[in-house]
């Protein structure tokens, strides 16, 4: 396999298993446990996952004074994305919250463009218009029924989150602290949210089935460690945004588990509200300057040289 064809399969892979979340939280609703304290488990078992990582590449643990302050409220950030995202799969199909979440970059593109000045383009309009265009088709189903509310708010609220930590690690204050040891602080940083949330754990549902810790172990190791280094690895082959673009495959695979596994509903109007969603945020990312901020949460690690190998003689 040649170094471009590797990275777009890692770029996939690492999509595919981001797109996981539902098929290993869904099993622990099931069970009783709520969000708070399946998100708890998940950032607790990534953490250590993440430390080992950042370890191995030789990195300090040590933060300055002034990059605290900013890694909580990024931490904050991204912990209500998480539970935001995970609370919304109580209100409606994960395949469709994974793909209303999806858009998060379009989001990007409009807080660059009110809050930062950036120019907004004649393609950015457009697919914004495709992306709400999509949504509107996700809302109404083919017997008339419509999503509910609450569940559209808790997405829109996730992406909302992701897209201003996205822009927010981009700044000066963060711009230079290595992606790692940034993401392994906001995991830290992060977990104190649902620690309070779930009574300094007092209110923690613990799991009594291997299968179901399984799943917690899952949901960390999938969806994080994986999705993180192959993510990395695809990045060093064939650049951001291919990878970003190839994130497409995340809400296609939790739609796929949806459908496959728990027996989700795919009709016509949901798969082409589906695939406009996609073909716009994949727009967007392809030709704007959207790519720049999507860099900071798909390289996880400073570029690496490849190596080619040399034919001996």
């Amino acid at each position: 396999m040649n170094v471009k064809a590797k990275g777009y399969a890692l770029g996939a892979i690492a999509a595919a298993t981001y797109g996981m979340n539902p098929l290993f939280a869904l099993p622990l609703y099931e069970a009783g446990m709520n969000p708070d304290s399946v998100l708890f488990f998940r950032y607790l078992f990534a953490i250590p996952v993440l430390g080992i990582m950042l370890k191995a590449r030789g990195r300090s643990f040590k933060l300055q004074r002034k990059e605290i302050l900013p890694l909580i409220i990024m931490g904050l950030l991204v912990a209500l994305s998480s539970l935001t995202l995970f609370q919304s799969y109580n209100y409606m199909e994960a395949g469709i919250a994974s793909t209303l979440l999806f858009v998060y970059p379009i989001m990007v593109a409009l807080i660059m463009a009110f809050v930062f000045k950036e120019k907004l383009t004649i393609q950015t309009i457009l697919c914004i218009a495709l992306a709400l265009g999509g949504i509107s088709m996700l809302y109404k189903a083919s017997d008339g029924s419509t999503l509910n509310l609450t569940g559209i708010i808790l997405v829109m609220v996730s992406a909302l989150s992701y897209a201003i930590y996205i822009v927010s690690v981009n700044r000066p204050r963060l711009k230079d602290i290595a992606t790692l040891k940034l993401t392994f602080y906001v995991l830290l940083f992060g977990l104190s949210l649902f620690f309070v949330r779930i009574n300094f754990g007092q209110s923690l549902h613990i799991v009594h089935s291997w299968y179901l810790w399984g799943n917690l172990i899952a949901l960390a190791v999938f969806p994080t460690a994986i999705s993180f280094l192959c993510t990395t690895q695809a990045i060093q082959y064939i650049g951001s945004t291919p990878t970003a673009i190839l994130g497409a495959l995340e809400p296609l695979t939790a739609v796929f588990f949806g459908v496959t596994v728990f027996g989700e509903s795919l009709t016509l109007r949901l798969s082409c509200g589906i695939l406009m969603i996609v073909l716009a945020v994949t727009l967007i990312i392809a030709g704007s300057n959207v790519t720049t901020y999507l860099v900071r949460f798909r390289k996880l690690f400073p570029r690496l040289p490849i190596r080619k190998k040399t034919r001996s003689v």
